[in-house]
């Protein structure tokens, strides 16, 4: 496993990280705790040292599992959280605003939640452009930092836009978007930004909801409570946390064609290919894929000792993108 600086932070994270929604056992199918808790070991085992989580998934049991699992293990793990949606589910729209008191519980559910003392990096969840305008968000962050709750801030965020306004505030230290091979504008209009601040980039949704492993086929069926069968339109929430936006079938195919490109072998799957793509690009701290088996978890990590792609490779895949993939793109981005 190799290792990045988080931006400025100044500690050295793994470049593979391991995203947890699938802990919250809502929104990917039934996962168990003792399958969740493998996968923690499995990762961390093979190298794994940063770990995504947020208050909503499963409203706090994603949190739950991964503070059980930081009491069994005597390794170092760094582990970022998010908060701000949990309102949005609990009060079925946004609140007016956000209020200490407000930031203030969320923050110490987390803490109680992980078994922890102060948050590695906290993170806003994906709130409305407008909030994050205002400026007040942040310093709500930067409060909660002085008092020690937190250690560090950043956002997670669905535009480009967005990005670009958090990373105007000096404290912003990390941004985490849906970054892959069917969103390539990021690397064109955040990334170089991002390298010049030194705002550490967290890639979400690395594999587009599965569709980069190559391995589903047209008309598949997810289970009705899997998100990417119920907002496989958009209907619940943001539609790029969700295949990046691409409509399911047309995925498939554009990902057929992908494949055709990386030419994958019995030892180097696509979706390794797929997440060296995003880490051949160095102002990416890490890639954060999730994981519902423990052989998933283990390709993801060992993506970290593959070479990166011929610079012949991402042409072709911008190339790609340029005329056939960024029409069918949807949702915020």
């Amino acid at each position: 496993m190799k290792y990045r600086l988080l931006g400025k932070t100044g500690v050295k994270i793994s470049e593979v990280g391991l995203g947890t929604w699938q802990f919250g056992g809502t929104d990917w199918g039934n996962i168990s705790e003792k399958d969740a808790l493998e996968i923690l070991h499995k990762s961390v085992e093979l190298g794994v040292n940063f770990i995504d989580t947020a208050d909503v998934y499963g409203m706090g049991r994603s949190e739950k599992i991964i503070g059980k699992f930081l009491k069994e293990t005597k390794e170092t793990v760094y582990v970022a959280t998010k908060l701000g949606r949990r309102e949005w589910v609990e009060q079925k729209g946004w609140p007016a605003k956000y209020t200490t008191e407000m930031v203030k519980k969320d923050i110490e559910d987390s803490l109680r939640n992980l078994g922890v003392d102060s948050i590695f990096l906290q993170q806003w969840h994906c709130i409305p452009t407008e909030m994050l305008k205002s400026g007040e968000a942040f310093e709500l962050l930067e409060t909660f930092k002085k008092r020690g709750l937190i250690q560090h801030w950043g956002c997670s965020i669905e535009s480009i836009e967005e990005g670009l306004i958090c990373m105007e505030h000096p404290g912003c230290e990390t941004l985490q978007v849906i970054y892959n091979i069917f969103r390539q504008k990021v690397t064109e209009q955040l990334l170089p930004v991002a390298k010049q601040k030194n705002v550490g980039i967290l890639a979400r949704v690395p594999l587009a909801s599965g569709l980069l492993t190559g391995k589903f086929k047209k008309g598949h069926k997810f289970p009705e409570t899997d998100h990417r069968n119920y907002n496989a339109d958009g209907t619940a929430f943001n539609v790029g946390e969700t295949f990046a936006g691409i409509p399911f079938d047309k995925g498939v195919e554009l990902a057929e064609k992908i494949k055709s490109m990386f030419n994958p072998t019995d030892d180097i799957t696509m979706a390794q290919l797929a997440l060296r793509w995003i880490l051949d690009h160095d102002a990416v701290s890490t890639v954060i894929p999730g994981a519902t088996k423990i052989e998933q978890a283990i390709s993801n990590a060992r993506t970290s000792s593959i070479p990166p792609l011929d610079e012949s490779v991402h042409q072709k895949l911008y190339q790609f993108y340029k005329t056939e993939i960024e029409p069918y793109i949807r949702g915020r981005y």
